[in-house]
């Protein structure tokens, strides 16, 4: 399975705090059927400053780290880039790493604030796919914005916006509204890819493959793995050549 979204890198965001963390967590996501990680830290200005430079160290360090304790899991490394005027800014001076490409458009994982989706974000949106950039928002489902309203996401669907569901979501870890959400979505075909969202090994750890067997159950194997390992691929290959 490919896991493209992750906080796996060390000491760079609210992730791995160090290094024997990200590799305690490595050794999980592989025995949980885990070979490909796209690495997403955050990139929230004022709070976490990262850039393609910093990420790309941090990458460096869990690579040769892994190497040498015989892991064969491969790592690329993107961002998960907060909703704000700093990100067009970003965009303009070539400052975010981006996820991959879908349909020969840029990927963009971007994070909405997790109380609400700001009024008029339809715009900023806009003006990214306006630029060829193609917005994946992550876990919707459990924004408050749309567990109060899920219509709300009806204008990014129509625009074209992909969506990355939270595995941990289709198994109850976030609550049952994000989970019906979750749900709802998978059965609409809204959902571009299931990521496990992972922070740490106790709270938020790389599984992916309980939400796989729960999403079999509502859309069939196919669909199913299309989530974890075609589209995934599809976007992110172009890191692995």
């Amino acid at each position: 399975m490919i896991d493209l979204h992750n906080h796996l890198l060390p000491g760079i965001d609210d992730g791995a705090p160090d290094l024997q963390a990200s590799l305690a967590l490595a050794r999980m996501a592989e025995e949980e059927g885990i070979t490909h990680l796209v690495c997403t830290p955050h990139i929230h200005p004022g709070r976490y400053d990262n850039t393609p430079q910093t990420i790309d160290a941090a990458r460096q360090r869990f690579v040769a780290a892994l190497a040498e304790s015989g892991s064969t899991l491969q790592v690329a490394a993107a961002a998960e880039v907060r909703f704000g005027l700093e990100l067009m800014q970003g965009i303009q001076r070539d400052r975010v790493p981006f996820l991959g490409e879908w349909e020969g458009r840029k990927v963009l994982l971007l994070e909405f604030p997790h109380g609400e989706i700001p009024f008029g974000a339809e715009k900023l949106t806009q003006w990214l796919i306006e630029r060829g950039i193609l917005p994946m928002i992550a876990h919707p489902e459990r924004n408050k914005g749309v567990m109060r309203t899920p219509t709300r996401l009806k204008a990014f669907i129509d625009q074209g916006c992909l969506l990355q569901v939270t595995a941990s979501s289709l198994t109850g870890h976030f609550g049952d509204n994000a989970r019906q959400i979750a749900e709802t979505l998978l059965l609409q075909g809204g959902v571009t890819i299931l990521a496990s969202d992972a922070h740490n090994l106790d709270r938020r750890p790389p599984r992916l493959r309980q939400a796989v067997e729960a999403a079999e159950r509502l859309i069939g194997a196919q669909r199913a793995t299309d989530l974890v390992m075609v589209n995934p691929w599809k976007i992110a290959w172009r890191h692995f050549e």
